[in-house]
């Protein structure tokens, strides 16, 4: 990188923005570009506000409250097409791959372990959900429902735990339009909690267990009161996880703007993952204020800093936990918005039938990696980012994730959306929906 490089200046239309965020770790390129002067680089005038949970945060985007803000990769396009609230949002950005891990109570725990292989008196990862099962139906057979938390409908936490549930033989539940719960013939009754409130509320006995963000895996770690059994990196190599989002409005009316704010995040992305995370102890005091994630330093570098603890003293070295830039996790891959379109297809919450045209028109009008090129070419123009980092060439589709790369051995190609539905054995496929409490068709 050239010493004297600088940011040019763009023509904004607007200066001063609001940005919403949830206090998770991933949040971090947000707090980065703010701490290291990205922002002001680019003359924006940024504030960011920690936001009380994702509806609120959505809601803020949608009124024009925020003017964007760190999204579950699930909102733009629920939002999209009409699940939920309905506005048409984008994404130039997306903010980090994996992040995520499942935790048990320490009571599930001690039940599961005795389903799980061992080696040298620890267990052998990544844990499947059926050494769950059993636990699930000891309590199905004495009348007691087994409650776990998820972060929103739409969240990654919520496909992820039902992926990995799914994989171990449990059914998540179906929703339809008429019974938006999810839990449809459910075997594990799922439930949104705000992500700060997971531990206390799996101490508190409400949920057995919970999928989330970090620091609250770590959290309940540190607290004693849980294990995180697997990581969202076990389940599915690195898996795509937040995005930036903001409204069509805004992008179309403020071009410029949102190039600028799009450089800016390159540029956070780009420091919180070079020279191997050499940054990541800067990051982790940055994370670690109140106004940002505000969980103890120590709660944070456990993941942030290349380790992950499971069981107490259990700490294993995970570098890709939390993944910024590397292996392309900024650009908005149209293969990435399309698994989500699949998982709210297999669980009904998209209630027919979708052609594959469907899923790569909807991926498009959502994601937006022309935007993103655009501010990268930027960057590499005025010496702030390396041509070599960028998939100039890229058609927007990944390769196919591999069948090792994933916990049951399933491969994952976006550019088949619906033979990919097909060959997932619990969900919806085809013609398939969710009637009353039967799967018809």
């Amino acid at each position: 990188m050239a010493g004297s490089a600088s940011a040019e200046l763009l023509d904004l239309e607007k200066d001063e923005l609001t940005f919403g965020f949830i206090k998770l770790t991933d949040m971090a390129p947000l707090a980065v570009a703010y701490e290291q002067g990205y922002f002001l680089d680019e003359g924006l005038f940024v504030t960011l506000e920690a936001q009380a949970n994702w509806k609120v945060l959505l809601d803020g985007v949608i009124d024009g409250q925020l003017d964007g803000a760190h999204m579950l990769a699930g909102q733009p396009l629920a939002a999209t097409i009409g699940f939920g609230t309905e506005a048409h949002i984008i994404t130039p950005f997306s903010m980090d791959l994996n992040g995520n891990g499942i935790t048990v109570s320490n009571e599930i725990w001690a039940q599961m372990k005795e389903h799980i292989p061992h080696e040298d008196g620890k267990p052998v990862h990544p844990i499947s959900a059926s050494a769950l099962k059993p636990v699930v139906e000891d309590y199905a057979a004495q009348g007691k429902p087994f409650n776990m938390g998820m972060v929103f409908p739409v969240s990654t936490h919520n496909y992820e735990l039902r992926y990995w549930l799914a994989a171990g033989g449990l059914e998540p539940g179906f929703y339809s339009p008429e019974n938006i719960t999810g839990q449809i013939g459910a075997d594990v009754l799922l439930s949104v909690t705000p992500p700060p409130q997971m531990p206390a509320t799996m101490e508190a006995g409400t949920i057995y267990g919970y999928c989330v963000g970090e620091p609250w895996n770590q959290q309940a770690v540190f607290k004693g009161i849980g294990v995180p059994v697997i990581t969202d990196y076990e389940l599915w190599k690195n898996n795509p996880e937040k995005v930036f989002g903001i409204t069509n409005e805004f992008a179309e009316q403020y071009p410029n703007t949102t190039l600028a704010v799009t450089k800016a995040l390159i540029r956070a992305a780009i420091w919180l993952d070079e020279n191997d995370n050499a940054n990541r102890p800067a990051a982790v005091e940055i994370l670690s204020r109140p106004e940002y994630v505000g969980a103890d330093y120590e709660v944070i570098a456990n993941s942030m800093t290349g380790t992950f603890e499971y069981e107490k003293g259990d700490k294993r070295e995970v570098p890709d936990f939390n993944v910024f830039f590397r292996y392309n996790a900024t650009y908005p891959f149209y293969s990435d918005a399309i698994w989500y379109l699949t998982q709210m297809r297999r669980w009904g919450q998209i209630a027919e039938y979708k052609s594959d045209d469907w899923y790569h028109e909807t991926a498009k009008k959502v994601y937006k990696p022309a935007i993103y090129l655009e501010a990268a070419r930027l960057l590499v123009d005025e010496g702030l980012a390396n041509e070599a980092d960028f998939p100039w060439d890229s058609d927007g589709y990944k390769a196919a994730t591999p069948a090792e790369d994933i916990i049951d051995g399933i491969p994952y190609d976006g550019r088949t959306p619906n033979a990919y539905l097909e060959s997932l054995p619990i969900g919806l496929k085809g013609e398939q929906k969710v009637v009353g409490v039967e799967v018809q068709g």
